[in-house]
């Protein structure tokens, strides 16, 4: 029996009740089932999906996180965009993200694409605007980061969250409110740096399957961003991931120094959304590459 096109077959939003079927459908494409991430996902923005005619779970999803005002996003972020292996190279794949474009309307969207997804994506109207580096391994570098005098670290309190979300909006060009303030229960660790009595940078980490991943990371320089990065390796005895713009070169090479090599480039790209808004040089990395 022949598979009915996507076209006949109804997209619907995805609910935190659809986590076992997500879940299960990254594992199936090979992915780590992350469901820590899928929930973070979920709940801070949303999902849509497509049931598999065969009964079998989903057939597709992606998550889609809204910066900016509710009533008027600055840009949705795609993230999570998975095909059954069973229904792969059949047209799903883009038959899915064309849902999601006409769904969008007028809202930019951005996502990070491996290379042979790049392709697709500019025939749908994406432009690659930057690259994201993979740098993971076993954290080897000293347990503390020698950093300049007056420089200091500390866990996030509660009385933080609002000097991070104001530095958070300022580095990133838009309201990221729904998915920052889910921080301090996402992650394991949410550190902030200051100096002077000015919040100057603030990094996370969290768990993911087989590693810790750092992010977001925002700092002012590569002094605060090696400290955070430092601080928050120690007590961890899994593999480190961080997503660091390549732009950030010298990070990248301590990074590899430190036993945290690059191990994947993946594309920043772009609809209708000529660049990311906010401060390139104080956003070292973001949450996940599946929230741009």
């Amino acid at each position: 029996m022949s598979t009915p096109a996507l076209s006949a077959l109804p997209v619907r939003p995805l609910t935190l009740r659809d986590l076992p079927a997500c879940t299960s459908l990254a594992y199936d494409r090979g992915w780590s089932p992350d469901e820590h991430k899928w929930r973070l996902l979920l709940a801070a923005g949303h999902g849509v999906g497509v049931d598999a005619p065969d009964g079998g779970g989903l057939l597709g999803a992606c998550t889609l996180t809204d910066f900016g005002p509710h009533e008027a996003p600055a840009f949705t972020a795609i993230g999570m965009m998975l095909i059954a292996d069973r229904y792969a190279r059949q047209g799903f794949g883009r038959r899915l993200l064309e849902h999601v474009i006409r769904y969008s309307g007028s809202v930019p969207l951005t996502l990070y694409a491996s290379a042979g997804a790049v392709p697709l994506y500019r025939k749908l109207g994406f432009s690659s605007v930057g690259q994201a580096a993979k740098a993971t391994g076993r954290f080897t570098g000293p347990a503390s980061s020698p950093a300049r005098p007056g420089l200091s670290l500390s866990p996030a309190r509660a009385g933080d969250l609002p000097r991070i979300l104001r530095l958070d909006a300022e580095v990133f060009g838009t309201d990221r409110t729904p998915l920052i303030t889910r921080l301090p229960a996402f992650a394991d660790r949410l550190l902030v740096a200051e100096e002077d009595g000015e919040l100057t940078g603030f990094a996370a980490r969290w768990p993911s399957t087989g590693s810790e991943v750092v992010g977001p990371l925002v700092a002012r320089d590569d002094d605060t961003a090696r400290a955070l990065i430092t601080a928050l390796a120690v007590g961890s005895h899994r593999p480190l991931r961080v997503d660091v713009d390549v732009r950030h070169t010298a990070l990248l090479d301590w990074l590899g120094g430190s036993g945290v090599p690059v191990t994947e480039v993946s594309d920043l790209m772009t609809r209708d959304l000529p660049a990311l808004p906010g401060d390139w040089t104080r956003r070292f990395a973001p949450l996940t590459v599946a929230a741009a």
